[in-house]
């Protein structure tokens, strides 16, 4: 009998998620904020249109939280990530939430190893609602999936500015970068949904090859026999506070998933192709 999987979120990630699902014994659904073909409108920030699905969809076994701020600010975190868990929580307190955070709720900036039982005490406000967001999901016995960030088909911001001659090695090149390709982020997210074991757990996902922001310049200019970006400061006003850690998968890596790219530079010229 085919399983109810709900997917919260039909951008970048949420879209691949239903593509990999598709064909195995999950039955999909997919809500965006405005709709589609392949979705339903949901504004997830609204509990009257999030009940209002009970009486347009059967009861998910399980839902995947891939929504994402829209590049909002702190309205937009706590509306869509903290108000928009609740109220599917509230809706379907049946069904296991697999909520996607991130793993800038770790602040460490001296280059330490991260493991889930490492210290959460983010900078900005964003990591905070983030993690008032994961405390609720853990509460209804759900699974929290913090991601490092995302490259993918058509987006990365370290590739893009390296062919583009815009990148700058931050002071030292000492800083490690933590990726994930979005197809391995999408298998990692179907993989929990499968393992009835990661309720109430936290996982990183993430790729095995953390990368010192400079080794990872260096590698790329000779792959695309580019100039190594210049050093410079490191900029202000990020959307993510500035830190510098190794995380580690090794707790998903337990489980039995595996990334299909274990370093940002075995998918770097496919990632290249599609930035044309």
């Amino acid at each position: 009998m085919d399983r109810h999987l709900l997917i919260a979120g039909h951008g970048y990630l949420g879209q691949e998620v239903a593509r990999q699902a598709s064909g195995t014994d999950w039955h999909v659904t997919a809500l965006s904020r405005s709709g589609d073909e392949s979705a339903l409108a949901c504004d997830l920030s609204s509990p009257e249109q999030v009940a209002h699905l009970k009486s347009m969809i059967p009861p998910p076994d399980s839902i995947i939280f891939t929504a994402s701020s829209g590049r909002g600010g702190i309205q937009s975190y706590k509306s869509v990530f903290l108000d928009g868990s609740r109220h599917l929580l509230s809706t379907f307190p049946e069904s296991r939430l697999i909520f996607v955070s991130s793993t800038s709720v770790y602040h460490q900036i001296d280059g330490s190893l991260v493991t889930e039982e490492s210290s959460t005490e983010p900078t900005r406000e964003t990591g905070l609602l983030l993690l008032d967001a994961e405390s609720q999901v853990l509460e209804g016995n759900g699974t929290i999936a913090r991601l490092a960030g995302i490259y993918g088909p058509g987006r990365s911001a370290i590739l893009r500015g390296l062919l583009e001659g815009t990148s700058i090695i931050e002071e030292d090149g000492r800083r490690f970068l933590n990726q994930i390709h979005r197809d391995d982020a999408a298998s990692a997210l179907l993989h929990l949904a499968n393992h009835e074991s990661s309720r109430g757990t936290i996982y990183n996902v993430c790729d095995s090859s953390p990368l010192h922001q400079g080794d990872c310049y260096h590698a790329l200019a000779a792959l695309f026999s580019r100039p190594v970006p210049a050093v410079g400061p490191r900029p202000e006003n990020r959307k993510r506070a500035w830190t510098h850690k190794r995380v580690s998968n090794e707790k998903l890596r337990a489980t039995g998933w595996e990334p299909s790219y274990s370093s940002f530079i075995d998918a770097a010229e496919t990632i290249a192709a599609s930035l044309q």
